[in-house]
């Protein structure tokens, strides 16, 4: 490459001083020759005009012998020709034989413009290049020839003269070119190793060149460019280090997915957990097996959004929540949490209270029944009240034991959906109509939904009681409530609107955790709310793959609403 770069510069700068050499010789040889061939002119002109006037002043009946004497004190050739041009005397040839002269340039310039006029041409009598200047006298024209050869002559000796000279001056300039061409090439090589060091990743690699020129310029701002790349890159290297230290400190356990679905990076815990059965770069689904997982990372990957997935598949024995999120590069991370001890305190709380709850059924209805009996059996006093009351406490811990069951069921999945595409518009009618009988006030119907979303009617249908009753406690109004749904991207969404009091926005991020009620004072008949309706609608909702919430605003009623995916085979 240097060599390559060093000859084409060479070359360069040849055919330049060479293209140079050539313009300045011959444009010193047209200058010259036009110059020399001017004074040349001038001085015959004027040797004419003194030869004129001395054959004015002197004629001579000799005129041939005159011309001869005349010719060698001029050094020209000397005719002298009449008005009509016919040549009267010639000092090189006979007059006698020559031709008229009236037509030859010069005579017919002279006699035209009575001045000195002047050409180069061929003689026809002797066949020499000559140089004509003819001046106009009394008698006619006298003209003054002088050879070019002898020109032409000392014009090759000086043109001889200044090529070699050109050449003496290219020979020295090619050299000079050829040093400054080295040093240039020699410092062009040291720059592209520079960036080739910096392309292989050595940010160390510095060039060194102190000249003030523009190439030590470029390569200062190259040497500086590279000392900060070098920092930078330090800085992105500690921060890495700090990076990796803190999340392979991490109890959980984080992989990192390329774009092209590819395991990127794991910590440490990830290591510990897989026990080397896993290699960064080879395809994820090597690593983690589970259809849950991967769903929740390609869909994090293609909407951008963080998702969220359960494993029991990875470690048998061994429960993780996974947390997705997206990264910047197109990729994703996930991170790993361990909640098998969670899990299992969960399930022995279900247990538990499922079981407690089950127990409790059949006493409590034994004493509701009881009650009732005896409650007909007496007809006054304090015993009546005394039963009502306990009538009363029964029948709501009955009501209480079987929302808690309803609630195991529903968080232990232990009551399988049955997905079916429904419309919108069917599932607000199914709620509307049980919703008549127990409900005293005017149920508004607003359904603009059309696609049909993909739910198990009996469950909505129990979330949409639930929400109902909610509502006719807490909303007591003269308006009533709305039932109503619409369509969404992707999903359908169904509220359930009262026109009451509101409720203060302090309350509302709790509203939907079990036996939370914002006030007791609120609701009429507080008595037989267990405070497990919106718990349960909530893990309706979220069983479905939906999302449910609530907004309020004081004096001016609440609405809840719920999202149902929309089914798949919908036009």
């Amino acid at each position: 490459m240097k060599s390559h770069l060093f000859f084409k510069l060479l070359g360069g700068f040849l055919i330049i001083g060479l293209g140079t050499t050539i313009g300045v010789d011959f444009a010193a040889r047209s200058i010259w020759q036009y110059s020399l061939i001017s004074e040349l002119t001038r001085n015959l002109e004027q040797k004419a005009q003194l030869i004129a006037d001395l054959i004015e002043k002197s004629p001579s009946q000799d005129m041939q012998g005159q011309v001869h004497r005349l010719s060698a004190q001029a050094g020209a050739r000397v005719t002298i020709i009449d008005g009509t041009g016919k040549v009267l005397a010639d000092s090189e040839s006979n007059p006698a034989t020559m031709e008229n002269h009236a037509a030859r340039p010069e005579v017919a310039g002279a006699m035209r413009t009575h001045a000195a006029a002047s050409s180069q041409r061929l003689s026809a009598t002797v066949g020499i290049q000559y140089l004509y200047v003819a001046v106009p006298f009394h008698t006619g024209v006298l003209r003054l020839a002088y050879p070019l050869s002898e020109l032409h002559a000392a014009l090759r000796l000086a043109l001889t003269s200044v090529i070699v000279a050109s050449l003496a001056v290219l020979l020295v300039t090619v050299v000079l070119a050829g040093l400054y061409t080295r040093s240039i090439s020699t410092r062009i090589e040291q720059v592209r190793a520079f960036a080739e060091s910096i392309a292989a990743g050595d940010l160390t690699a510095r060039v060194k060149d102190e000249s003030g020129d523009e190439l030590g310029q470029m390569a200062a701002a190259l040497d500086k460019t590279a000392r900060r790349l070098e920092q930078a890159f330090g800085e992105l290297e500690s921060s890495r280090n700090q990076m990796e230290a803190v999340l392979n400190s991490m109890q959980e356990a984080v992989l990192a997915v390329g774009l092209d679905q590819k395991l990127a990076w794991a910590n440490g815990r990830m290591r510990q957990l897989l026990q080397g059965g896993m290699r960064v770069g080879a395809p994820l689904i090597e690593t983690v097996r589970d259809p849950d997982v991967l769903r929740a990372i390609r869909q994090t990957m293609e909407s951008r959004e963080p998702a969220t997935a359960k494993s029991q598949l990875v470690l048998p024995g061994r429960i993780f929540q996974i947390n997705v999120a997206p990264m910047s590069n197109g990729g994703a991370v996930a991170v790993w949490q361990e909640i098998t001890s969670i899990e299992q305190v969960e399930k022995t709380r279900r247990d538990f209270i499922a079981n407690v709850s089950h127990e409790l059924r059949t006493p409590l209805t034994s004493v509701q029944g009881y009650a009732e009996t005896l409650a007909e059996t007496v007809t006054e006093g304090d015993a009546k009240e005394m039963l009502e009351v306990i009538r009363k406490n029964a029948a709501r811990m009955a009501r209480l034991t079987e929302d808690l069951l309803a609630l195991a069921r529903v968080e232990s999945g232990e009551d399988k959906l049955e997905l079916r595409p429904v419309a919108p518009a069917a599932l607000v009618q199914d709620a509307l109509e049980s919703a008549t009988g127990f409900f005293g006030r005017d149920i508004i119907v607003d359904v603009s939904a059309k696609r049909e979303v993909l739910a198990d009617a009996d469950k909505v249908h129990q979330l949409f009681l639930n929400l109902i009753e909610n509502a006719s406690r807490y909303g007591r109004s003269s308006r009533g409530i709305t039932l109503g749904a619409y369509d969404d991207t992707g999903k359908g969404v169904f509220y359930v609107r009262d026109y009451g009091q509101g409720i203060p926005s302090e309350h509302l991020p709790r509203l939907f955790e079990r036996f939370y009620r914002v006030d007791k004072a609120r609701t009429s008949n507080s008595n037989l709310s267990t405070g497990l309706g919106l718990a349960i609608a909530k893990h309706i909702v979220l069983k479905h793959g939906g999302r449910i919430w609530v907004e309020s605003e004081l004096n001016s009623g609440s609405t809840f609403y719920f999202s149902l995916p929309g089914a798949t085979n919908t036009n």
